[in-house]
């Protein structure tokens, strides 16, 4: 294992005092878009001049940074490998009348243009530092993770060697040691980069959300700090891509596990920490420390930001959703006005003839609270006409789920019909607990281009709409939930009286079924063993076994737990395996 030193000039100098200044580190908390190669590198270049003009004088950016996270089969392609070399050379030569400056960029490299047989291409999860018009070090990440939503086995090869280069002013350098994000969460990275040289450690990463995962990070890191004695500066992307999201939250930490920095979440953001060299060892002076946040503000704003970028970077002029009166579409059009703005929101109400009085009128108090457009088309002409057409083939049937699903699916079909008539992409309502048990219709509710609350279990989506109505984190001065919608038994109102529990078992036992079987793979016997009652656990986990059809066709949706209907969840439809 060969260590990698960016050749210098200038040899670091015995410091004169006890305490002396030695590096100034920017970490460049940014918002990427997947294959926005060129708009990428700008918004490199534009903090990397940002961050020099504040006394920078080394960049870290995020992991793959030029391309964004994660750019699946585009790495595949011959032509985009090509695009991202071309950029970091544009980068590089875009910055070279910065004198001192060390940027660390995060890129795939290799691949063989000429050719189409995988065979032969290696490709790298890569980063490059560039210094003055030149590439002067390269790093390909050591661990590449397999599991949950990443896929990365699937387009790079492993690195194996150490790179510690040398960045700061002439006579006042300091020996960093580059890991890329996996890398960090072993020991054996760490420690080689301090055995090679390294005074300080440097992460980039580009890690998903979920719940709680950035004190996880910070809480890893510290062990790292503390095992090579070395203080670390944590560089993380921010921003919503398809079904995840990365909340930022970059960090700095001494040597002893202490915070010296951290970023704002959930936002874009230059951060600047300086260093000092304090008897031969290398110590983060306190910098700007955002305050520890709670889940639910952890959850919310993932949540916002994930509709925001997903609308805003698939270029959508807003969106538009189904407001019943239910609490599952009252949690979607809070967060879609919070993340919009109520001028790009569009509700409409679709009553059938088992819709309650009161949903009427809680769906247009709900309306008029958030100030979006709110239209009221019935769908009872609809209906009837299914009805009549469908009598002779359903005569002497009983009225059944057949019946439910016609007037969900008609309610689709408007929805997709303004959708096509304005271009507001259709937000889904439905739940975690809903996907997981089937408790939706195929071309009905699911019909939409993006399921906003689709990990969220039922049991979050009452906690979610609490904790809305008591914070107004994006000021719009208003507790967006009528409290009639959060505490009425949930219903879909598809027929005479109906309610929700009537289908399934209460909400606090399933979602806890469906967290221990689904999220973290607990078996049927071991949910017994827990005192869950036989009929429900076996009830629960078959209507997930024989639904995996369904959530196949669902949208894409917002991944905020550690397990997703998604990329996190690949079972077969055609299946037998009960257990």
């Amino acid at each position: 294992m060969m260590p990698i030193y960016m050749n210098t000039t200038h040899p670091i100098s015995s410091p004169s005092s006890a305490h002396s200044p030695a590096l100034s580190i920017a970490v460049a908390q940014i918002n990427f878009t997947v294959g926005d190669i060129a708009g990428n590198a700008q918004k490199i270049i534009t903090a990397a001049r940002q961050a020099y003009a504040d006394g920078a004088r080394l960049v870290l950016t995020p992991e793959l940074s030029i391309c964004g996270y994660a750019a699946e089969d585009l790495f595949l392609r011959p032509a985009f490998m090509q695009a991202c070399n071309e950029a970091v050379q544009h980068i590089a030569q875009a910055l070279a009348d910065l004198p001192h400056l060390s940027v660390v960029v995060g890129h795939p490299m290799g691949g063989d243009s000429r050719t189409r047989s995988v065979a032969i291409q290696q490709r790298f999860n890569a980063a490059s530092v560039l210094r003055e018009g030149q590439i002067v070090a390269h790093y390909s990440k050591r661990e590449l993770p397999n599991y949950q939503v990443f896929d990365e086995r699937r387009y790079f090869t492993p690195g194996h060697d150490v790179c510690v280069f040398e960045a700061g002013e002439p006579n006042n350098t300091v020996r960093v040691g580059l890991l890329i994000c996996e890398d960090a969460w072993y020991v054996a990275p760490a420690q080689q980069s301090k055995a090679a040289g390294a005074e300080l450690l440097a992460v980039i990463n580009a890690s998903p959300f979920h719940v709680g995962k950035g004190y996880e990070r910070e809480d890893t890191m510290r062990l790292r700090v503390r095992e090579t004695g070395l203080p670390l500066v944590y560089t993380h992307l921010v921003g919503g891509q398809d079904e995840i999201v990365f909340e930022g939250h970059s960090f700095a930490l001494n040597a002893d596990g202490s915070v010296a920095a951290r970023a704002p979440s959930f936002q874009e953001k230059v951060l600047v920490t300086q260093s000092s060299r304090e008897k031969n060892a290398i110590v983060l002076s306190p910098s700007h420390i955002e305050p520890e946040r709670s889940p639910e503000q952890d959850l919310w704003d993932a949540l916002v930001l994930g509709v925001r970028d997903y609308i805003g970077k698939n270029r959508f002029p807003g969106a538009i959703l189904g407001l019943s009166g239910g609490i599952d579409s009252a949690l979607v059009l809070a967060i879609a006005v919070d993340a919009l703005g109520a001028d790009k929101v569009r509700a409409v109400m679709m009553p059938s003839p088992y819709t309650a009085d009161i949903s009427w009128l809680d769906a247009r108090e709900m309306a008029q609270r958030m100030g979006v457009q709110y239209d009221e088309i019935s769908i009872v002409p609809e209906f009837e006409a299914f009805n009549a057409s469908l009598a002779q083939q359903f005569a002497g049937l009983p009225f059944d789920t057949t019946e439910e699903n016609i007037q969900a699916r008609i309610r689709g079909t408007i929805l997709m019909a303004l959708s096509n008539k304005t271009g507001r992409i259709v937000l889904t309502t439905g739940n975690k607990s809903e996907m997981a048990t089937g408790y939706c219709t195929l071309y009905g509710d699911m019909a939409g281009g993006f399921a906003v609350i689709k990990d969220l279990s039922k049991t979050q989506v009452f906690k979610m709409s609490y904790w809305r109505n008591a914070n107004d984190p994006y000021g719009t001065g208003k507790e967006p939930i009528p409290e009639r919608i959060i505490v009425r038994p949930p219903s879909a109102e598809l027929r005479p009286d109906q309610k929700d529990q009537d289908s399934l078992p209460p909400y606090d036992v399933l979602d806890a079924i469906v967290e221990h079987y689904m999220e973290n793979d607990g078996s049927i016997e071991s949910l017994l063993a827990k005192g869950f009652a036989r009929a429900d656990v076996e009830r629960v986990t078959r209507l997930i076994q024989i639904n995996e059809y369904k959530r196949r066709q669902s949208p894409v949706g917002i991944r905020v737990t550690h397990r997703s209907f998604g990329k996190d969840w690949r079972y077969p439809i055609t299946n037998y395996f009960r257990a």
